[in-house]
C-alpha cells in the first residue's frame, strides 16, 4: 500500500492531501531488531517509553473506549513528526527480494498517513496491555496490523489495500467496520490499480509476486466497501470518536482509498483530522472539520471508518 508512485499518481489526479505508500499478543514472538529496515534511534526508543508512560499516567486506556481514546493521544503526542515517504519500500530500493520475508518497517520519529495509524494504535496498545514498553513488543503489534493474518511473510502478505487492511483486522478483532452500520454505500468497483500500474511497483517486477498480487486482488472481489457518501459524513459525526481510523475512498479507478488517518474531536466537540498529510510535511489535527476536510479532497466520494478494538 506504501507505494511510491501510487503517491505520486493521486498527487497528479488531484487527490489533495496525503496518500497511502495500512492482537491481543498471542503467538506474536519478539521480533530481532536486526530484521527491522531502520533499527530504533534514541529518540525513537525514548517516545515509546515516554507515549506510553503518558497514557498510564494520564489514565487515557481507561474504559470503554480506550484503544480509541489512547490511539487519539498519542496521535496527538505525534504532531510535529515529519512526513517521510516510501519506508516500507525501502528495502526494495537497497536491493531485497520482494518474494523472501519482508522486513519490518519501523519508526516513530517519522510516519507517512499508514504508518502514523498503525504505529499509534501499536503504542496505545502496549500501554493498554501495561506492558514494558520494548521495541520487539512494539514490533509485534504493528506487525499483526500490517499483514494478512498478521502473519509476516514477502511483500504479497502485506495489506497494501486499505479497505482489505480493515476488513482482515475486523475479521481477527483489531477493529470494527463501521462502514455498513453508519449507513455507508457499497463500493463494489473492483481493485486493480497495482497490477494495472506494474511498473510504478518495485515489488511487482518479481512474476511470481505479481501473480500472488493479481490473486490478492481478484479474491477481494467479493467484499464490498462500505463508503459513507461525502454528502451524509456531517449527518453521522456524532456517532464517530476520537481515535476511530478513516479512510478516504477515492474515484480513482481501480483504486480503493487515497489516505488513512484517525478522527479527532477537539475540546469544542468539533470532529476534525488527525493525520500525517504528505502535503503538510508533518503530522498535524486538519483547520478543516471531517466533512469539510473531505469535500475538500478532489475525486474522493466518502470515508470509511473503523473502530479500534483490544
Amino acid at each position: 500500500m506504501d507505494r511510491v508512485t501510487r503517491r505520486e499518481f493521486l498527487k497528479k489526479a488531484g487527490a489533495a492531501g496525503a496518500m497511502l505508500g495500512l492482537m491481543p499478543m498471542e503467538g506474536c514472538a519478539t521480533i530481532p531488531v536486526s530484521t527491522l529496515i531502520d533499527p530504533p534511534t534514541a529518540e525513537d526508543q525514548n517516545r515509546l517509553v515516554a507515549w506510553t508512560n503518558a497514557l498510564s499516567a494520564s489514565g487515557t486506556t481507561r474504559g470503554s473506549s480506550s484503544v480509541a481514546a489512547a490511539a487519539a493521544a498519542v496521535g496527538v503526542m505525534a504532531i510535529g513528526t515529519p512526513y517521510e515517504a516510501f519506508t516500507l519500500e525501502k528495502y526494495l530500493k537497497q536491493g531485497g527480494d520482494a518474494a523472501a520475508r519482508e522486513p519490518l518497517a519501523l519508526s516513530l520519529t517519522k510516519f507517512d498517513c499508514v504508518t502514523l495509524v498503525e504505529s499509534a494504535l501499536g503504542v496505545a496498545r502496549m500501554g493498554l496491555q501495561g506492558v514494558t514498553p520494548f521495541w520487539e513488543r512494539f514490533g509485534a503489534e504493528v506487525e499483526r496490523m500490517r499483514y494478512r493474518g498478521g502473519v509476516r511473510g514477502g511483500y504479497a502478505s502485506r495489506l497494501h489495500y486499505f479497505s482489505e487492511w480493515i476488513t482482515d483486522g475486523a475479521r481477527r478483532g483489531l477493529v470494527r467496520d463501521l462502514g455498513e452500520e453508519l449507513g455507508g454505500v457499497a463500493d463494489v468497483r473492483p481493485l486493480r490499480f497495482m497490477t494495472e500500474h506494474r511498473d510504478s511497483y518495485p515489488g511487482l517486477k518479481n512474476d511470481s509476486v505479481f501473480k500472488k498480487i493479481a490473486e490478492m486482488e481478484r479474491s477481494l472481489d467479493s467484499r464490498p466497501r462500505h463508503v459513507v457518501p461525502t454528502d451524509a459524513i456531517a449527518s453521522i459525526s456524532d456517532r464517530i470518536q476520537s481515535g476511530d481510523v478513516l479512510a478516504f475512498a477515492t474515484s480513482i479507478a481501480g483504486l480503493d482509498v487515497s489516505h488513512a488517518a484517525f478522527a479527532y474531536r477537539d475540546g469544542g466537540g468539533v470532529l476534525r483530522v488527525l493525520h500525517a498529510p504528505l502535503s503538510g510535511g508533518s503530522v498535524e489535527i486538519s483547520k478543516l472539520t471531517l466533512s469539510d476536510y473531505v469535500r475538500a479532497i478532489r475525486r474522493s466520494t466518502g470515508i470509511l471508518v473503523a473502530r479500534p478494538l483490544g
